[in-house]
């Protein structure tokens, strides 16, 4: 063992730190690598190892022996990659030694310690390595500045701007700039253009440019050229290294990752503002004498000290400090008198803003509304100066969108205009320079405050207002704007969809994808661990743009072969200019060149060369050319000949013939040699250039000049030739170099020429020079170029003079254009020539890339507000275009594209016009790359041609022609399909764009594409424009020649309808017809059975099961026509074959989803095209093929065949037309617009026929009916035929007859607007009938009258008339109030309508026709009465329900029933198995699947209350108790599964469906008491229950809960309400409780229960007053009595000591009924069992109550007060007591009708009642009861009287016809209820009521009681069959046996004389009058003598009027009951 070996064996003993500094370089040495591996195996970055040998490396690095330092830096880089962050502790001093010790060392050792830096810096010690950067390029040593500076460049390209601070770079570059070493100089320019990659040029520039010199500047300028696009970290730190393998993972499933993802990891731009450190000015401020400067009394000293702070504050960033009194001072200084110290002041804020950002906010809000005021100054150098400092503001964070709104809001409503309209574009540029979710925030505020500036009076107002609509629409997108933007009218909604425009989102996500890939690629290289060495000096390459992702260095590539195609592409590509040839010759010497020949030729022939006798130098050449000729391989000597020749003899051989020899000699090398260097050729151009322009050797000289082209390609002997042409001094060598040119282009063509460069030498050399001779060779050079590339090249020569244009012409018609037949001649040699090809397309001229001049500035333009300023900007692309010679590079014209397709939507016509121009030159001058640069833009021009202008259509025309002439005509046949099928291109642009299709087509001999175009032209041969439909036909023509009669038939699948029988016409003459009609059947049975399911295949609609249905019979027997041509004859040979079949078919009709898709439009608009097929189609669908086949012929004949078919078989199909109306009434439409008069007139002679039908099956018009036909019945019936004119008016009448006058007249008021004047003559008319005949229907909308008044202004003399007419009858109905509907006339209106008027009223009186107005006041009158609508009051209601009606489910079915059915008017069908399976779901399914069934019975609902008059009301009252039942059920369930903790859904769901139930007052008085009780008692316990506020929205739950409950009380019968209420004060059964009691007893819950039931009675006891009369007071009194029963008087005691509620609410209630009916409660008592013992308890109180009130003077006693036996005791005589006790009761019933009479409220109830009185009691003297009643009270109730026998006589009732009475202040009765009579209440008697025998009973019942039963019960057969004998008898005899318990007849006599009442008024308005005829009673009514006292003899009248108050609803029930002798209830 060696001396050394046993020292390094001792050494590794000791421990690491004497190692490291062991004396011995060895063992140093040893030890480093034993470090490195230690570190290389530990894999834990938290190894304690780690830390202790961090502190070793700052000393280890230092080592003065050169390969221990190289070991140590290995070692500190296995120790840096082992470590993590934590390491970081050591940089600074590891760095310092690296940087000091490493960089001057050798180029291993440099490469370590740079490696050793970046490894610092991935472990972010990045401050530590920038501070020993500072250190380093300080070094005076350039060599170890160098590495350094690489250092960061390198650092800053992987690891990115993020990590490495570009600001401390920025401020290490300026002293390297002016650094002596060169190479220090160049790498510091490479890392300022690495910084640019990172931060932008800009910021750069701004901070280093001005720290430079000039020739540096100058350097770097054109160095930045070459830097492209933004760079992209591609190695990352180690914390982002180790989460970097999940990220993998998932990039390896999702294969392309949205661009959201990408886009985040490219690193945002770095502010300039955070790279400059801020600077204090407000310590120079004040040494500047600025604040005495701002006080000076001289404008131009205030100026300049604010110029100086505007110079101060003009720095980049402004130490943050306290500005506020500079502020202060600069707002007195903005308002100053002098503008320039204004404008000055303005900037100083706008600079200062700019250099504190947000520590300037504060300031700015301060000072914003003084700025927002100043704009109102005209001059527009102040206003410029305030827009760019309010932008400032907001640009630097000053200011905000929020911040500003206030002052925003206060600036818009300034009074001076230009305030409004700059501040709201200041508000623009705020929200475009804002981010998206900021908008979000604020768009709710600024949106209002824009659409009030849209109303301004001022336009540029109106313009910013939309700008900043626009803005935020651009940013937020439309969906959030929609409900504001509701309000627009559609010329405004249309401005701002064209100002918002669309951008194009796939840029962003493309590149950012193709940022990310090349990332991708460049990480994988960092990551690989190697590291590779670059210089910053290499940026400086210049030969090629700075990419993205940095080229894949070798090692990289090495490593990972194919790791990115694209990459490798790009390399391979930027190495080929490396492989370039080198065409420059180097200079060598004839030795050189002798040496290097070698033996190849003669030394004496070399001699002969250079001999000075030419015959000797001839000889040599000869000799020369044979050796050259007998050279087997001449290549690889080729240069060394050339190079020969060109030194002896030279070209300056004087020798004709020696050069003659020479040239020949070089010709033959260069054509045998396969490769023939440029070198050679540039060696000897010149030389023959020279030799061409004698003519001795012009010959040689041009073959060989030809030969070169062969070899090396024209295009390079032509860029050369120019060169030396140009610069000759020989005229000679011009000239026939260019008639050279000449040949060359003959011969090779122009695809190696660049002819740009070619054309530009013609122009500015050739043509230019003052010899002929090359004037005329320059022009034969273009005539030959013309040959090739065709008029094109005048574009380029357009600027030369008028002599050689003219001249240049002659010579065009001499070459004319050959294009693709001009071949070549000859060819080119040379492989790689391609590379030479010219890039200027097909025609070869060259294309300009234009994209640098399409500026943002130019696209903005296009977008601007103002149309001056956009047409500039149109009008500057047409010169970018001339500039360019109109011939353009597609790139970069995308965006102009994006621009000049919204300014084809402009609102400036002759800007689209300029626009279409635009296109069409871009289209030229582009070419066939148009098609995919477009973007589509040829869609925009196609909708041009639907303009009505003809020169918008013509200038369409043109730029298609110029499309076509640059894409081909297959590639826009798509977009031209599209736009024929576009239902808004009007006729017009359709004939157009048919007849250019045409001209197309006709140019073609094949086009397969034109197949396409079949199905628009198809259709269009069906349109009603005929010169469409000739023009189509044309266009049809040419397709079927260019694609074949074979190819169109195969096509027709697509055509439907009368279009597929035209088509099938045309191709008869190609003897297709038959096939074709056959595959037009196949067709359409297809159609059918994709659209039924159980459509049999063997026909075109299968088998039916509809064979049984009306009328089959007679539609057959009709259906073959006699005549015909041979068509019809194969018609109806098919006609046969389907008369098996129903004239319609509606099995599988979905009316409802038709009628949904209506659009509900007053105003008619003409049909489009896809209506008109979804129509055809439909006809096709549901009506019979030889029907169908009539009606969409377009020949009228036929179609009058179809409406007679459809005529003669009205009768037996009209339940099946009813279900296809709809399609049969935009059929209708359809021949309307067509205007045909003899099909017109056949539609008018059927469709009152269809009306009738309709009327007779009781089926009235859909809304979605009446909204398709109506509109266009309304404009079309101004018809040019007076005969027309009159079918339409009558068929108006019967349609506003049978649908409704209210619902039509909004369609006639959209009529009188109509341009047609015979339309608004005909509408005025019908305005005027429904005055005359329906006003009170119509009268809610009487305003509408205006639009007639307006018509009172027209020209044409008939329209006023009409208009004039109908305000007279207005006049006669209305009155002097019909000025009140005429709105605003002029003088000259008003008096034209005051003489009518006048004229009328004369008019009236001879007539006798009363006074003007005099049946509205009736009728209002009758509206204060009733307090409803007069609409409400009009008969619709009963018109609507006494219709009967077709029940829709049976349409579709083959039993239909002749028997009607009710059914929905609107065809909303409940049918029955929708709602009763819903019932059941509610009934028996879990609370989840219940919300499925409450859903449709919600939405059943809401139909039918929004049609209440339809019988789906009707049928849902029926169903409503089992409803309320079902979901009063449910309540608890719901409830209790939501406690479960699920989702409290059903029991929202529940409590929505009972409001709704609840919400309509039909519906809830329908349900049953039992029901009530237990939803009630449901809703009140789950009020109580603790639980509800604990579930999910229990808080919601609650008050749903409690509005519900109201809601019940409000609207569900009252008397029911009362009765369970008052059921419910008794104690509740416990199992009744939704929950066990938690803490509280039974007691206490029961108390909490009776609380809440008690504030229920109160609720409805506080209304009874205006409820009274709703009440059945009996059963009310009855559940009293139960209650007070149960109780006990010794319970009542106790309670009522104890203060019990529910007993005091009992009482209080009785107290209310006892005091509002006074001593007639005691009438009241039927129902309970006064004579029982002992004596009910409730009598005791109604006495108590009685007493009390009258002491209180609160009633007045018809009786004595004090009684207390209630039972009658002459029982046994009760004639007298009868007469005594009617007697009384009628004067009591006189005394409480007077009182009513006397009260506002209940005046007209009284007057009826007394009326009634009177009729019943003729004997009874009124009068004599108003003895003290004052004369006008006995006026009032006289003339009252009188009116009321009037309105009898007349028929009417009294709720159609008002008294003279005031207005009612509380009642308000629904008129909806008006004419039916009082419902019974009692549910428990209906049955005995219909079903039963009368009873009679033991009291005294008149004759005349038994002879009106048989009005009240007169559907009873049993009952009214009884003879009145017989019956009297009857009564007499059992008059003792049959009283019920308790029931005395002298009680009674209060119910027996209202009950008579009731029973007349039955008589007249019995609920079953509807449906049968009122049965007359005209017969003497016999009164015994105990009735003498009322009178006898009178006849009772049955037609007596009904009463439509529901006040005696309860004593019909009590007379109801007393009749059946029941009182089973008790």
């Amino acid at each position: 063992m060696s001396e050394d070996e046993k020292l390094l064996k001792e050494a590794k003993k000791l421990p690491w730190e004497d190692r490291l500094t062991h004396k011995n370089w060895k063992v140093r040495n040893d030890a480093n690598i034993d470090l490195a591996a230690v570190c290389d195996s530990i894999s834990d970055p938290k190894d304690p190892r780690l830390r202790e040998f961090g502190p070793f490396f700052r000393k280890t690095v230092a080592d003065s022996n050169a390969p221990v330092q190289e070991k140590a830096l290995d070692a500190l880089i296995a120790y840096l990659k082992a470590a993590d962050a934590d390491a970081g502790r050591y940089a600074k001093e590891v760095c310092d030694a690296v940087v000091a010790k490493c960089l001057t060392g050798r180029p291993k050792t440099v490469e370590k310690a740079q490696m050793v830096f970046m490894l610092w810096v991935e472990l972010e010690a990045v401050e530590a390595f920038l501070d020993a950067m500072e250190k380093a390029i300080k070094n005076k040593v350039a060599k170890a500045v160098v590495p350094a500076i690489d250092v960061m460049f390198q650092a800053l390209s992987e690891f990115g701007s993020k990590i490495v601070p570009p600001k401390r770079i920025l401020k290490m570059l300026p002293e390297l700039f002016d650094h002596q070493d060169q190479n220090v100089r160049a790498s510091s320019k490479g890392l300022t253009l690495e910084l640019c990659r990172w931060i932008g040029k800009d910021p750069v520039k701004s901070i280093l440019f001005e720290k430079m010199r000039d020739t540096m500047k100058k350097e770097l300028e054109a160095e930045l050229a070459n830097v492209s696009g933004t760079a992209k970290p591609t190695r990352k730190i180690r914390s982002e290294q180790d989460k970097e393998p999940e990220i993998e993972a998932v990039s390896e499933v999702t294969v392309s990752g949205p661009a959201e993802e990408n886009a985040a990891d490219v690193p945002q731009e770095i502010d300039e503002y955070e790279l400059v450190d801020p600077v204090d000015i407000l310590t120079p401020l004040e040494k500047s004498g600025f604040w005495e400067g701002v006080k000076a009394a001289k404008w131009s000293e205030r100026k300049d000290a604010v110029a100086e702070l505007t110079k101060l504050a003009s720095t980049k960033r402004i130490a943050p400090g306290d500005f506020s009194e500079v502020c202060r001072t600069l707002k007195k200084l903005i308002t100053d008198v002098n503008i320039a110290v204004a404008i000055e002041a303005i900037q100083a804020l706008g600079n200062l803003a700019r250099g504190l950002r947000t520590h300037f906010s504060g300031n700015s809000r301060f000072l914003l509304p003084v700025l927002l005021e100043k704009l109102k100054e005209k001059k527009q150098s102040v206003t410029d100066a305030l827009s760019q400092t309010l932008q400032a503001m907001h640009k630097s964070g000053c200011l905000n969108l929020t911040d500003i709104i206030e002052d925003v809001k206060t600036a818009v409503k300034n009074k001076v205009p230009l305030v409004r309209s700059l501040t709201l574009n200041w508000v623009t540029y705020c929200i475009e320079t804002s981010n998206k979710a900021a908008i979000l925030k604020v768009h709710k505020e600024y949106v209002p405050v824009c659409m009030e500036c849209l109303n301004d009076g001022t336009p540029e107002v109106r313009d910013a207002a939309f700008s900043a609509l626009a803005a935020i629409a651009k940013m937020v997108g439309m969906r959030p704007l929609e409900k504001s933007l509701e309000k627009l009218d559609d010329v405004r909604k249309k401005k701002l969809s064209e100002m918002i425009g669309t951008g194009d989102p796939s840029i962003s996500t493309s590149s950012a994808a193709v940022q990310s890939s090349g990332g991708g690629m460049a990480h994988a290289e960092a990551s690989d661990g190697s590291f590779v060495r670059r210089s910053a000096a290499s940026m400086l390459s210049g030969k090629k743009p700075t990419n993205v992702a940095p080229a894949a260095t070798k090692k990289a590539a090495s490593a990972k072969p194919g790791t990115n195609k694209k990459n490798d592409g790009g390399q391979s590509k930027v190495s080929k200019p490396v492989e370039q040839e080198d065409v420059e010759p180097a200079e060598m010497s004839l030795e050189e060149i002798e040496n290097r020949l070698g033996s190849l030729v003669q030394a004496e022939t070399i001699t002969q060369l250079k001999s000075a006798v030419w015959k000797e130098r001839l000889e040599a050449i000869v000799s020369f050319k044979e050796q050259v000729e007998a050279l087997n391989d001449l290549n690889p000597s080729v240069e060394v000949l050339i190079r020969l020749l060109c030194v002896v003899p030279g070209w300056n051989e004087k020798n004709v013939q020696v050069q003659q020899q020479v040239i020949e000699t070089i010709t033959h090398i260069a054509s045998t040699a396969s490769k023939f260097p440029k070198k050679c050729v540039v060696l000897c151009l010149l030389g023959i250039s020279e030799r061409v322009a004698d003519i001795k050797t012009r010959t040689q000289a041009m073959k060989c000049l030809t030969t070169f082209c062969e070899a090396v390609g024209p295009g390079f002997i032509f860029e050369r030739l120019y060169k030396i042409m140009k610069e000759h001094k020989n005229p000679k060598v011009l000239s026939e170099g260019l008639s050279w040119m000449v040949t060359a282009i003959e011969d090779f063509g122009i695809s190696y020429i660049k002819l740009k460069d070619l054309i530009d030498f013609c122009k500015d050399i050739g043509l230019q020079s003052s010899a002929a001779a090359t004037r005329n060779a320059t022009i034969k050079l273009i005539g030959v170029l013309h040959k090739f590339v065709g008029p094109d090249i005048k574009g380029f020569l357009s600027d030369v003079k008028p002599a050689l244009l003219s001249a240049l012409d002659a010579e065009y018609e001499k070459n004319p254009f050959e294009g693709a037949s001009a071949a070549p001649k000859k060819t080119v040699r040379v492989s790689d020539s391609t590379s030479s090809l010219a890039a200027g397309g097909v025609d070869g001229l060259p294309r300009e890339d234009i994209s640098e001049k399409i500026t943002p500035t130019l696209l903005k333009g296009l977008e601007s507000s103002d149309w001056k300023i956009r047409l500039e900007s149109i009008e500057g692309v047409n010169k970018i275009l001339e500039e360019a010679n109109r011939r353009i590079q597609p790139t970069g014209t995308g965006e102009l594209f994006g621009a000049l397709k919204s300014r084809l939507h402009d609102s400036n016509k002759n800007l689209i016009i300029a626009t279409l121009s635009t296109i069409g030159a871009l289209a030229s001058a582009m070419g066939q790359p148009i098609e995919k640069s477009s973007k589509g833009i040829l869609s925009d021009v196609l909708k041009c041609i639907g303009d009505n202008k003809k020169q918008m259509r013509e200038c369409t025309l043109s730029t298609l022609d110029s499309w076509l002439a640059a894409a081909h005509l297959d590639k826009m046949v798509p977009y031209v399909t599209a736009a024929l099928t576009d239902a808004k291109l009007g006729a017009e642009g359709r004939k157009d764009l048919f007849d250019w299709l045409s001209r197309q087509l006709a140019g073609l001999s094949d086009f397969p594409d034109a197949i396409h175009l079949l199905k628009p032209s198809a259709s269009a041969m069906t349109d009603k424009s005929a010169d469409v439909r000739k023009a189509a036909e044309a266009c049809f023509n040419e397709i079927l020649r260019v694609c074949g009669h074979e190819m169109v038939t195969k096509n027709l699948k697509d055509i439907q309808g009368s279009a597929l029988a035209i088509v099938v016409e045309r191709l008869k003459p190609y003897g297709a017809f038959q096939e074709n009609f056959e595959s037009g059947r196949s067709i359409s049975a297809g159609i059918t059975s994709k659209t039924s399911s159980k459509v049999g295949k063997s026909n075109a609609y299968g088998d039916r099961a509809s064979s049984s249905r009306h009328g089959n019979r007679v539609a057959s027997s009709r259906a073959v026509p006699t005549k015909g041509p041979r068509q019809e004859s194969i018609m109806s040979v098919q006609d046969i074959n389907i008369q098996s079949h129903a004239l319609l078919n509606v099995k599988d009709s979905n009316k409802d989803d038709r009628e949904r898709m209506v659009v509900r439009r007053f105003k008619f608009e003409e049909l489009r095209l896809e209506q008109i097929q979804d129509l055809e189609n439909d006809i096709m669908k549901y009506f019979r093929e030889d029907l169908h086949r009539r009606l969409l012929s377009t020949d009228f004949k036929k179609q009058v065949d179809g409406i007679e078919m459809l005529q003669k078989a009205l009768p037996s199909i009209g339940r099946e037309l009813i279900e296809v109306l709809d399609i049969l009434l935009r059929w209708f439409v359809l021949r309307f617009c067509e205007s045909n008069t003899s099909c017109l007139l056949k539609v008018l002679e059927f469709l009152p026929e269809l009306l009738e039908m309709l009327r007779n099956e009781g089926y009235t018009m859909t809304e979605a009916e009446a909204a398709i036909f109506l509109p266009c019945l309304i404009e079309k019936s101004g018809h040019n035929i007076e005969k027309v004119r009159e079918k339409m008016r009558e068929l108006m009448k019967q349609i506003i007859h049978a649908y409704s006058p209210a619902k039509t007249f909004p369609y006639i008021l959209e009529g009188l607007r109509s341009r047609n004047n015979r339309t608004r003559i005909e509408c005025a008319d019908l305005v005027g009938f429904l005055l005359d005949n329906y006003v009170a229907e119509i009268s809610g909308q009487l305003k509408s009258l205006q639009i007639v008044a307006s018509l009172t202004a027209e020209r044409d003399g008939d329209t006023r008339k009409a208009a004039l007419n109908t305000l007279a009858t207005g006049y006669k109905i209305l009155g002097d109030d019909i000025w009140r509907f005429v709105g605003k006339l002029n003088e000259a209106q008003r008096s034209m309508l005051d003489d009518r008027f006048k004229w009328k009223a004369r008019e009236m009186e001879k007539r006798k026709e009363g006074r003007p107005g005099e049946a509205r006041a009736a009728l209002r009158r009758s509206v204060r009465d009733n307090g409803s609508d007069p609409a409400e009051q009009s008969g619709e209601v009963s018109r609507s329900t006494t219709v009967p009606i077709v029940n829709r489910e049976n349409y579709g079915h083959s039993e239909v029933h002749t028997d009607r059915l009710p059914i929905t008017r609107t065809y909303s069908g409940v049918g029955p198995t929708d709602w009763n399976e819903a019932l059941d779901i509610i009934a028996y399914g879990s609370p989840e699947q219940s919300v499925e069934g409450m859903k449709v019975v919600c939405h059943e609902l809401a139909q039918a209350t929004a049609d209440p008059e339809g019988s789906t009301m009707d049928d849902i009252v029926k169903d409503a108790d089992r409803l309320v039942s079902c979901l009063a059920n449910k309540v608890a369930k719901t409830f209790d599964f939501s406690l479960t903790g699920a989702s409290s859904r059903s029991c929202k769901y529940v409590l929505n469906t009972l409001m709704q139930a609840f919400q309509n007052k039909r519906l809830a008085h329908a349900v049953k008491e039992s029901t009530l009780d237990s939803l009630i008692t449901e809703l009140l316990l789950w009020l109580l229950d603790e639980r509800v506020p604990q579930m999910d929205d229990g808080s919601q739950l609650l008050r749903a809960l409690n509005v519900l409950m109201l809601k019940i009380l409000d609207n569900a019968d009252r008397t029911s309400s009362f009765v369970v209420l008052i059921n419910l004060l008794r104690p509740l059964n416990p199992s009744r409780w939704p929950a066990p009691a938690t803490n509280e007893t039974l007691i206490i819950r029961n108390q909490k229960f009776s609380d809440l039931v008690v504030k229920c009675l109160i609720k409805l006891t506080k209304v009874l007053q205006n409820t009274i009369y709703d009440v059945d007071l009996d059963r009310i009194l009855q559940s009293i009595h139960i209650y007070l029963q149960e109780l006990g008087m010794d319970e009542i005691r106790k309670r009522a000591g104890a203060d019990d509620k529910p007993l005091r609410m009992v009482k209080t209630v009785l107290h209310e009924l006892v005091k509002l009916r006074g001593t007639a409660i005691k009438g009241h008592l039927s129902m309970v069992p006064i004579d029982m013992q002992p004596q009910p308890i409730i009598l005791a109180y109604i006495d108590l109550n009685l007493q009390t009130l009258a002491a209180a003077r609160m009633l007045t006693p018809t009786g004595p007060v004090g009684q207390t036996h209630w039972s009658d005791s002459t029982a046994n005589n009760p004639a007298p007591a009868a007469t005594h006790s009617a007697d009384a009761q009628l004067k009591q019933e006189l005394a409480a009708i007077f009182k009513k009479i006397g009260d506002k409220q209940t005046c007209s109830i009284g007057l009826y009642e007394l009326y009634r009185i009177t009729q019943l009691y003729p004997q009874v003297d009124i009068f004599a009861q108003l003895q003290n009643a004052s004369e006008a009270f006995r006026t009032y109730i006289r003339d009252g009287l009188a009116q009321m026998e009037r309105n009898a006589a007349a028929g009417r009732t009294p709720s159609s016809v008002p008294l003279a009475t005031p207005p009612p202040a509380a009642l308000n009765l629904s008129p909806r209820y008006g004419p039916l009579s009082p419902v019974n209440t009692n549910p428990s008697s209906d049955s005995r009521n219909l079903n039963t025998r009368v009873e009679p009973t033991n009291f005294s019942l008149p004759p005349s009681y038994a002879e009106d039963d048989r009005h009240v019960n007169a559907s009873s057969p049993r009952v009214s069959s009884y003879e009145q004998a017989g019956l009297q008898q009857n009564l007499e005899d059992s008059r003792n046996d049959r009283l019920p318990s308790g029931v005395s007849n002298g009680t009674l006599d209060a119910i027996r004389e209202r009950m008579k009442s009731i029973q007349l008024a039955a008589a007249a308005g019995n609920p079953e009058s509807r449906s049968r005829p009122l049965i007359q009673v005209n017969g003497n009514v016999h009164h015994p003598p105990a009735a003498e006292g009322h009178g006898s003899g009178n006849p009772v009248q049955g037609g007596i009027l009904p009463m439509d108050e529901k006040a005696l609803s309860g004593l019909q029930a009590r007379m109801e009951r007393l009749k059946s002798g029941s009182f089973d209830s008790l």
